[in-house]
């Protein structure tokens, strides 16, 4: 058996990239680690050029990650939420699944499991769901393919702002339109995966609940 891990974090050695990777160990199975911003993928045109073939037309390395997640046993991805939605890497590398749909349906069975970075808080007033809107975008990806979606991972993730050396002055600030004018790079601090044990308890199950899935198939 063979776990797929995917992280569209272009941040080196990000809370994603380290969430994803608690969740893969956990599984104590083979597994591959991919960062999409070491690829070329573009998205899907919609072309449907791939329904004959289960092969993008498109030339880049989303023809190559997609073999991954179709020989892979389960797939997790990881993301987070610029402008409370999805990053546009990780939905790239989504729809360039879409090629493994037709006739065969390859992702079909599989189990799944997303995690997400937001620098929104969860519930936090005036301000959009951005963790369940990415967590969403994941899962409802592997529900229309007919995989298994077997667990989720919510991470408390910075504004970029906090790493902007104008982040105390400008105007624009995410870091004051979060935590009101008086809110410094300081206050606010940098929020790390290790020291979520919600998140982290949350990556461990994920991962033991992909290797029960794929071991109760054998």
């Amino acid at each position: 058996m063979k776990i797929l891990g995917v992280s569209g974090s272009p941040i080196k050695d990000s809370n994603a990239d380290r969430a994803l990777k608690a969740a893969l160990e956990a599984t104590d199975m083979e597994y591959e680690f991919v960062k999409i911003i070491d690829y070329t993928v573009a998205p899907c045109k919609a072309c449907l050029g791939c329904v004959k073939t289960n092969v993008c037309v498109i030339k880049d390395d989303g023809i190559a990650l997609a073999e991954k997640a179709k020989e892979a046993d389960a797939l997790i991805i990881a993301g987070f939420t610029p402008y409370s939605t999805l990053d546009s890497r990780t939905k790239a590398f989504i729809e360039r699944l879409y090629s493994l749909r037709h006739q065969y349906g390859f992702m079909q069975g599989k189990p799944g499991g997303a995690i997400i970075t937001s620098a929104i808080p969860k519930d936090f007033e005036m301000m959009p769901p951005a963790s369940d809107n990415g967590i969403n975008a994941i899962t409802y990806y592997m529900m229309e393919e007919g995989m298994e979606a077997v667990g989720s991972v919510r991470i408390l993730g910075n504004n970029p702002c906090v790493r902007c050396r104008f982040g105390d002055e400008c105007d624009m600030s995410g870091i004051k339109m979060m935590f009101g004018p008086d809110a410094t790079k300081e206050s606010v601090g940098i929020n790390k995966f290790e020291d979520q044990p919600e998140a982290v308890n949350a990556a461990k199950e994920l991962g033991k609940n992909i290797a029960e899935y794929l071991k109760s198939k054998e």
